[in-house]
């Protein structure tokens, strides 16, 4: 009789390294990615949360038959640590001094000639080359193995997903997939190649102009795509290719031969066959790399991210809309918690619930883009937090909230964060916030020439933190989809040199996020979502393109945070003009959904701050 009964974290471990055993393996790698390489899981794909506890987006356990640790950065520290049962696991501080890196950590732990072992889907095919040379160095092997370990263990796994797709209307995505298809298939002949193979479940909702349901509040679905000069394959469950998908792909002028989702091997292997070269992307799993043979492989940056980044005008426009509406709910629900903080108890929970009550009048409302961040006081100081039952905080007036959260609508993506306090805040909490302030303030008014990097934007944001040696554990921004995923790559403002950051273009979008995290006292960060748009520079750099950004969230910043001594005239000038604009934008919806009281509060919160 199968037995589902949950697991022990002793008996997990014990489990999987007899299995190892049985593998010959001395050290077994556990990563937090799906074999899609995406961020955010589908229950059935936390692998390590079930090993280890820890609920981040990020991190990567490694299992030893003696000991077992958990890498993360710093986003994740304090939650880890908290999450983490310290008799099984060792936590790995990225980025703290000191702490050993993955691969020097096997180096130190293993003898000469151990075998390390990964799952092929669960590893992409440039950080297995790479582990693979490090961990040679040492007379160590690494080696994938025809099953996951942990899913052998995990009895009460829950099922893969494969929920109804949905077409997208061309009047939201400004481009028919037949358009991209044709794109695409350039590509194919500027690079010599027959085929080229989609693993990006974003990029496949993308290009086909379809969503899904399969990973709560990311619009996809699981499947492969192989698109060549005359077929496109698709790789998914075939229920769900019904009437309506049948007459959306006529709609979009493509012809889509369906296989199921687990023959992708078996599909490649056609194509290789027939002798022609394949496209790859760089994040694509080991295992469909080394099932093509090396002088058949073309692998490059994912070609479809990167047009995927740079918005259409139709897709640019919804963004903006989305955002005006995600705006009135915002301010809706602070206002309403301005309001009930002293008489409704409310806390991180139910306040998340509430914000998602106004959401959920706005037009084009589908789904939240993420868990909100609801954070209180020293909870602010985590990252990443999101609130349980167990760690729900009462919000009170006597600390920094911390807001971070974000919408799915038809016609666009949002993701914001804004700190309050309903209370008297400290001088320190008022220099942080206004030194946060002042990074972000920097980037809205930059103005730049095209394709520049990240990395410039990066420092700018941190400056003012800098001159008095303060810091954030996190990057700068991340781009954003249109009705896709609330991270999306390119473009990236952060501190290091990344595959992704290939320089900002025209109608690519990413968030302004810098912050700031005093541990087990409070959190700041601000955050808007940005559109590079051009700029009128008088010397154009020299006809390379001159470039700014185009400020789409439409929230206020609550003036009581800044200490208007630490800035500077322009710096006032431009948290003014910004929020004259959202009184102007916002307050009509407001009055259109009878919302009277947030409008009168909002005329409050967009008042002139001046220096004295």
């Amino acid at each position: 009789m199968f037995d589902d009964t949950p697991k022990s974290m002793e008996e997990i471990l014990t489990e999987i390294r007899s299995l190892m055993q049985d593998y010959s393996v001395t050290a077994y790698i556990v990563p937090s990615v799906d074999a899609h390489n995406s961020e955010y899981l589908s229950l059935h794909d936390r692998r390590l949360q079930y090993v280890t506890n820890f609920t981040g987006s990020a991190g990567t356990a490694i299992i030893t038959l003696e000991g077992a640790a958990l890498w993360t950065d710093s986003r994740y520290h304090l939650q880890a640590e908290a999450q983490l049962d310290s008799a099984h696991w060792t936590l790995m501080k990225e980025g703290v001094p000191g702490v050993p890196s993955r691969d020097q950590w096997l180096l130190d732990h293993l003898p000469a000639g151990s075998q390390v072992g990964t799952d092929p889907f669960l590893i992409s095919s440039t950080e297995f080359d790479r582990l693979a040379r490090a961990l040679a160095t040492g007379g160590n092997r690494l080696i994938t193995l025809e099953r996951n370990l942990v899913d052998i263990v995990w009895n009460n796994r829950p099922a893969q997903t494969a929920g109804p797709l949905i077409p997208l209307e061309i009047k939201y995505s400004g481009k028919r997939s037949s358009e991209k298809i044709a794109d695409l298939r350039v590509e194919l002949a500027s690079n010599k190649a027959a085929a080229i193979v989609v693993n990006g479940l974003d990029e496949i909702a993308w290009l086909l102009n379809l969503r899904g349901s399969d990973i709560r509040y990311n619009p996809v679905f699981f499947a492969y795509v192989i698109v060549s000069p005359s077929q496109i394959m698709l790789f998914t469950n075939p229920d769900r290719i019904n009437e309506t998908i049948r007459d959306h792909f006529k709609s979009e002028g493509i012809t889509v031969n369906v296989r199921d989702y687990g023959e992708i091997l078996a599909g490649i292997e056609d194509y290789v066959e027939d002798g022609g070269k394949l496209i790859i992307a760089s994040s694509c799993s080991q295992a469909i790399y080394a099932h093509i043979p090396a002088d058949q492989r073309v692998q490059l940056y994912s070609i479809i991210s990167s047009k995927k980044a740079v918005k259409n005008s139709v897709e640019a426009e919804g963004m903006r809309k989305a955002h005006v509406r995600d705006g009135a709910a915002v301010v809706r629900y602070l206002h309403w918690l301005e309001e009930n903080v002293d008489s409704a108890n409310v806390t991180e929970l139910s306040g998340a619930a509430k914000l998602r009550e106004f959401r959920s009048v706005q037009e084009n409302f589908v789904d939240l883009s993420f868990t909100a961040i609801s954070a209180f006081g020293s909870n602010g100081a985590i990252v990443h937090y999101s609130p349980t039952e167990e760690t729900d905080a009462l919000i009170t007036r006597d600390n920094i909230y911390l807001i971070d959260s974000g919408g799915q609508y038809w016609d666009g993506t949002t993701d914001i964060t804004r700190s309050v306090h309903m209370g008297t805040p400290t001088a320190f909490q008022k220099e942080t916030f206004t030194r946060v302030l002042k990074g972000f303030l920097s980037l809205v008014t930059a103005i730049f020439p095209n394709k520049t990097s990240g990395t410039f934007f990066d420092a700018m944001a941190r400056r003012a933190l800098w001159d008095v040696g303060l810091d954030y554990g996190h990057g700068t921004g991340h781009g954003i989809g249109s009705f896709l995923g609330v991270h999306e790559y390119p473009p990236s403002i952060v501190s290091s040199t990344t595959p992704s950051n290939q320089g900002l273009q025209e109608n690519m979008f990413t968030s302004n996020e810098p912050g700031y995290y005093e541990a087990s006292q409070f959190g700041i960060r601000i955050e808007d979502i940005v559109q590079v748009v051009k700029a009128n520079a008088p010397h154009d750099f020299g006809g390379r393109g001159a470039l700014t950004f185009h400020t789409n969230t439409v929230v206020p910043l609550q003036t009581k945070l800044m200490d208007v001594a630490l800035m500077s005239e322009r710096e006032v000038e431009i948290v003014n003009k910004y929020h004259e604009r959202v009184l102007r934008e916002v307050g009509p919806l407001l009055l259109e959904q009878e919302a009277n009281d947030a409008y009168v509060w909002l005329g409050k919160q967009t008042q002139p701050i001046g220096k004295s």
